[in-house]
């Protein structure tokens, strides 16, 4: 009884959380399985950011159950921030789940998980569902361990934990708890411990990644702790592309700018969230920033790096957002031309500041409001992926793909997926493909043999 299927909801900084624990759970003897049904433990690892991802968890959780019941050896595990953000009410709920782990405490899930299996061999009496969401000083060092099941083509590094951001809107701060930084020696440890594996890209990970250890580490030289450790991991011996997410514009400042073009690992690519493009809205967000303040910031890094891929975050239906307010968003955001972009619909999440507000925009106006915003982001990102016809373009290849025998996929330095007729002793490598076709998704292109290895 060790088979654990692991499911993950929301965002990169979960799906990182549960690559830790599986690699924790390998090295204490576990094997981890693609499908539930092969498990003898699920773990579902949640997402309290949106209503609609809770409830998706609670189903599955709930649907879950009904197989425990038929079978009590089973073990059902809830992990994350919505066990963060619910706590033991959770288990009132689901009163057949055994293991509920907050998001400071996925280190302890092999221990907790011994403890149940143990007990289920008849070594000891069943405990009742084990609740584990205290915060706990360090937990931002534990995250470091990855996946042992051959090389990652493309890791994700935590550098830190939680967010000190007041935005209203957001549930984050109450999941993930305040700022924590890992020291840099052991981000740099662990980038270089990636690439002996045969690692070649990493994505640094935090809350508000640019705001990395601003209360720990002393500016050196006018450079933000952030911009030292972007150095430091350019220097890794080996390591092709280095990116990062995801950046705040209110620490958003001209040593990291600088950054691109500067370090040759850094790609041409960032995730910068707008929200709004309303100020009257950003400030009901508590986003302590105007659209001109964003705009500025975003031109002077065009200017820096004119190859530069934007994709952004937008919310619609913000309480209070009027016709005035989205038409605001609409123009800037058809104005910047994102390349990619998550467009949420606002649902109101408990214990932030907008949520005595309510969720007064019918449903029906944030649906609208999206379709129109989705609208111009499928020209956009058609028109920018059109510009790569005839382009050859660097692709690390990362696996092979799921539409088309023989084909594989990876992506270039600006994150466009790109798909090509090749074969499996590519993946890993950077190859040279041109681009023939493009979709709004993805480019389809010919491998240049020439300049294959």
């Amino acid at each position: 009884m060790n088979r654990v299927y692991i499911k993950t909801y929301g965002c990169q900084m979960n799906e990182r959380d549960s690559e830790a624990v599986a690699a924790m759970l390998r090295g204490r003897g576990y094997s981890i399985v693609q499908h539930e049904n092969d498990a003898d433990v699920v773990l579902l690892n949640t997402c309290s950011v949106r209503e609609q991802a809770e409830q998706k968890a609670i189903g599955k959780a709930g649907h879950l159950a009904k197989r425990k019941r038929k079978n009590p050896n089973f073990v059902l595990g809830v992990m994350g921030c919505m066990v963060q953000n619910r706590g033991s009410d959770l288990v009132d709920r689901l009163p057949d789940l055994d293991l509920l782990i907050g998001t400071q405490k996925f280190h302890r899930v092999p221990d907790h998980l011994d403890n149940i299996l143990t007990s289920l061999q008849g070594q000891g009496p069943r405990p009742s569902s084990i609740v584990d969401i205290e915060e706990e000083e360090g937990s931002q060092n534990t995250i470091r361990e990855h996946v042992d099941a051959g090389p990652q083509v493309s890791a994700y590094v935590s550098i830190m934990q939680g967010c000190n951001m007041k935005c209203s809107f957001c549930i984050v701060p109450k999941t993930r708890g305040q700022e924590r930084a890992r020291p840099i020696d052991d981000i740099v440890s662990e980038v270089e411990e990636l690439v002996s594996k045969g690692t070649r890209e990493v994505t640094l990970l935090g809350q508000i990644v640019n705001q990395y250890a601003v209360r720990e580490i002393p500016y050196l030289d006018g450079k933000s702790p952030f911009v030292q450790l972007l150095e430091r991991v350019n220097e890794v011996p080996g390591l092709e592309r280095i990116r990062f997410t995801s950046p705040h514009p209110v620490g958003f400042r001209q040593d990291l700018i600088d950054c691109y073009g500067r370090l040759d690992k850094l790609c041409e690519y960032i995730h910068f969230p707008l929200q709004s493009g309303s100020d009257r809205i950003l400030k009901e967000m508590r986003r302590p920033y105007t659209v001109e303040r964003f705009r500025r910031i975003l031109n002077a890094l065009r200017a820096r790096c004119p190859d530069l891929t934007v994709s952004t975050d937008v919310i619609v239906g913000f309480p209070g957002e009027t016709e005035e307010d989205f038409e605001m968003t609409r123009q800037v955001f058809e104005e910047i031309g994102f390349d990619m972009a998550y467009i949420f619909k606002y649902s109101v999440r408990p214990d932030t500041a907008a949520a005595p507000l309510g969720d007064p925009i019918p449903s029906e106006v944030k649906e609208e409001r999206n379709q129109i915003l989705l609208d111009i982001l499928h020209r956009s990102s058609l028109r920018r992926n059109e510009s790569l016809i005839g382009t050859e373009q660097e692709v690390l290849v990362e696996c092979p793909a799921k539409r088309g025998n023989g084909m594989f996929q990876g992506r270039n330095r600006g994150h466009r997926k790109i798909l090509f007729s090749g074969s499996e002793r590519l993946i890993g490598q950077l190859v040279p493909v041109q681009i023939k076709e493009a979709s709004v998704s993805y480019c389809t292109g010919d491998l240049v043999l020439a300049g294959v290895v």
